[in-house]
């Protein structure tokens, strides 16, 4: 996907504004690095691989908040993502697909047949309920995450973690405003061109989601604002963004990963 470059204007903000920000909040970030040095093992950044602007996928800094090797006890959280709770299992969903208003008759079908689960169901009708799928379990947030180490929910919560990422500002990866970097399980399921427009804007540390968003976990909000930042962004929204963004520092709402 092509992307457009980012305006002079805002580049020379991005780095003047980072610049002074990792200026001002270097003793913090020290005593950060020895909070997290002497509580456990493990580098003091953390990087991870993101998706950002135009599919482009580089390194992410943040603080590390987590033990070690806390990756790879993902898939054993699932089961908690608070994006997928009071939703219906995957069957159940599936039983919500079966009937196709675009099969005429039983034997005259729009798309071919497959069977699933048991279930008898057209092409058609099964890929949209993958799509539904795959935007209902797209993002992952875990209440009470048990990797998260005490300084890494002390550093979260005041959202020192995040500092590091002016430093990706400066390298030009993101933008102070912008939608927020997705790990590649995420943006790997948003592909449809419905959901990729989040993909035609920068990425940035804070946006409209970590403004407006509510505290309850909701995937099609989180998209339609991240599409909506696409639409509307300027100088007069990023403008808007950074000063809401600091009073939303002290609402303390659930993190995602």
């Amino acid at each position: 996907m092509d992307k457009q470059k980012v305006s002079t204007g805002k580049r020379v903000f991005d780095v003047v504004f980072s610049g002074i920000i990792l200026l001002v909040t270097s003793p913090i970030m020290l005593l950060t690095a020895l909070a997290i040095a002497i509580e456990s093992r493990g580098p003091i950044i953390y990087v991870s691989r993101r998706v950002g602007w135009g599919y482009d996928i580089f390194n992410f800094y943040k603080f590390r908040s987590m033990y070690r090797d806390a990756d790879t006890k993902l898939n054993d959280l699932k089961n908690k993502n608070a994006y997928a709770n009071d939703q219906a299992k995957k069957e159940d969903r599936l039983k919500e697909f079966l009937v196709c208003p675009d099969c005429d008759l039983p034997d005259s079908p729009c798309s071919p047949l497959l069977y699933i689960h048991g279930y008898q169901i057209c092409e058609n009708r099964y890929l949209e309920y993958k799509r539904q799928i795959r935007k209902e379990y797209t993002f992952i947030k875990v209440k009470d995450d048990p990797r998260i180490t005490k300084v890494g929910r002390f550093i979260r919560a005041t959202h020192i973690d995040e500092l590091p990422q002016f430093v990706n500002v400066i390298k030009g990866d993101m933008s102070v405003v912008g939608n927020r970097p997705l790990p590649t399980y995420e943006a790997e399921n948003l592909t449809t061109d419905m959901l990729s427009y989040r993909f035609l804007a920068p990425a940035g540390i804070t946006g409209l989601w970590q403004v407006y968003g509510s505290d309850k976990p909701d995937p099609e909000e989180r998209m339609s604002l991240d599409n909506k930042y696409f639409e509307k962004k300027s100088w007069k929204t990023d403008l808007i963004i950074i000063l809401k963004t600091i009073p939303s520092l002290f609402k303390f709402k659930s993190r995602d990963l």
